[in-house]
């Protein structure tokens, strides 16, 4: 089979969210290292590490309100636009943000104005991007392009952290301004993407698409199963908030060791992607899922109890390298069980769950660690994922008995017929 990059839409797709992950990421280390390093100048160890917490809402609250909307307008409205307009957006932040540091000017309110505006940028560009990418590739073609793709977002991932924390060590306003030029060149790629077909639109009003996405969903067991699955894993085991706490006040690595600790996630996350794109999941991908969570929460524990820099790293690294495993199947899944007329408010409803996930963990974290503490936080949330991947895995019978990544419509006669029985046993309507 070509590969995808053959497809110059698809280049050009890659391009932009390599572009966009690498600007992404560096505005997330460093202004989660100001936001703990200007809050400690007044504040305890755990009211500074509540602080990141609120970062995190500060992020969340508007992707909770606009996603479900833009899902809606992502089944309308050309993609493209729709992605260009966040971009252009988050690139104003970063701007901002890198003029303030050129006066030394930078203080708490400003943080906290950009990571609203950071949180505005992503709930408009989550759903449109996920739902583009499988027009621009031929569906059999998809689980590899989902893995490419994984790819360009995890190097992004691996290169932005060290990349700003080594530029906020020589100028603090190098990472803005840098991650500022990196949004306008995604804005750039995104804009050689050709015209790509829209699905047919229905009549149905903004309100009723939306609540047609969410009861998709609730129907669809497999695409809810996976969606939840990640929400409550990643809510509870987040370990990536903490880490400005654990590079200051528990490593002791300061700025310069946060970078590599906040860049291992990727590195094991973009080895497995790179694996995936070689010798991809072809069976018993739901019993894979399930491991890889149970991993995750597993390693979550080892870094909230480590104290080694070595072992901190190591414990990243096997978190990020599960993570992209469990991500890489649900991803999968939900395309592949999603008609393309759905997408954009399936996306959404995605997209709104692993917000949660991550932003409101990362508030969830700060207020368990200025309860318990950053290190009490941690293992106590690597406990939960490892609970939840047991309990998901009785919950949904079905996504742990998929066994490939093969849509119902795809499928020979005989298979075909065994899943529509499955999928009515569920309860799903298409």
């Amino acid at each position: 089979m070509p590969s995808p990059f053959s497809i110059p839409n698809f280049r050009a797709f890659w391009a932009a969210r390599f572009a966009a992950t690498v600007g992404g990421m560096m505005l997330v280390i460093v202004i989660g290292w100001q936001v703990y390093a200007i809050s400690r100048e007044t504040m305890p160890p755990r009211e500074a590490a509540f602080m990141l917490g609120m970062i995190g809402l500060a992020q969340f609250l508007p992707l909770f309100m606009l996603t479900l909307v833009v899902g809606y307008v992502a089944d309308r409205i050309d993609r493209r636009y729709i992605a260009r307009a966040a971009l252009a957006l988050q690139f104003s932040g970063a701007a901002f943000l890198g003029i303030l540091g050129l006066y030394n000017a930078t203080t708490l309110p400003a943080l906290f104005i950009v990571a609203v505006l950071i949180g505005i940028g992503r709930a408009f560009s989550g759903p449109s991007l996920s739902a583009l990418a499988p027009n621009l590739v031929p569906r059999a073609m998809l689980p590899t392009a989902i893995a490419w793709s994984s790819i360009g977002m995890q190097t992004g991932a691996v290169v932005g952290p060290p990349l700003g924390a080594f530029l906020f060590a020589a100028n603090s306003a190098a990472p803005y301004l840098t991650a500022a030029v990196l949004f306008a060149s995604s804005l750039f790629a995104l804009f050689q993407i050709t015209a790509v077909p829209l699905p047919p639109r229905s009549d149905a009003s903004p309100w009723r698409a939306t609540v047609e996405g969410l009861s998709y969903v609730r129907r669809n067991r497999i695409v809810l199963g996976a969606i939840s699955l990640d929400l409550f894993a990643v809510l509870l085991g987040g370990a990536t908030a903490m880490l400005p706490v654990f590079a200051r006040d528990v490593l002791h690595v300061g700025v310069e060791g946060l970078g590599p600790l906040r860049a291992a996630p990727a590195v094991g996350a973009a080895a497995v992607a790179l694996w995936l794109t070689r010798r991809p999941l072809s069976r018993n991908v739901g019993i894979v899922m399930f491991v890889c969570v149970g991993v995750f929460g597993l390693t979550t524990i080892g870094f909230g109890l480590s104290r080694n820099l070595i072992v901190s790293l190591g414990c990243l690294g096997i978190l990020g390298a599960a993570d992209m495993m469990s991500v890489y199947v649900r991803s999968s899944l939900i395309q592949l069980h999603t008609p393309d007329s759905m997408r954009g408010r399936v996306s959404a409803v995605s997209m709104l769950f692993i917000s949660a996930s991550n932003e409101l963990g990362e508030f969830e974290s700060g207020l368990t660690a200025a309860w318990l503490g950053p290190v009490e936080a941690v293992v106590l949330g690597g406990i939960g994922a490892v609970l939840v991947a047991l309990i998901w895995a009785f919950l949904f019978p079905e996504l742990r008995r998929a066994d490939r990544f093969v849509a119902p419509e795809d499928s020979p006669p005989a298979a075909k017929s065994a899943i529509s029985e499955e999928i009515n046993e569920a309860g799903v309507t298409r």
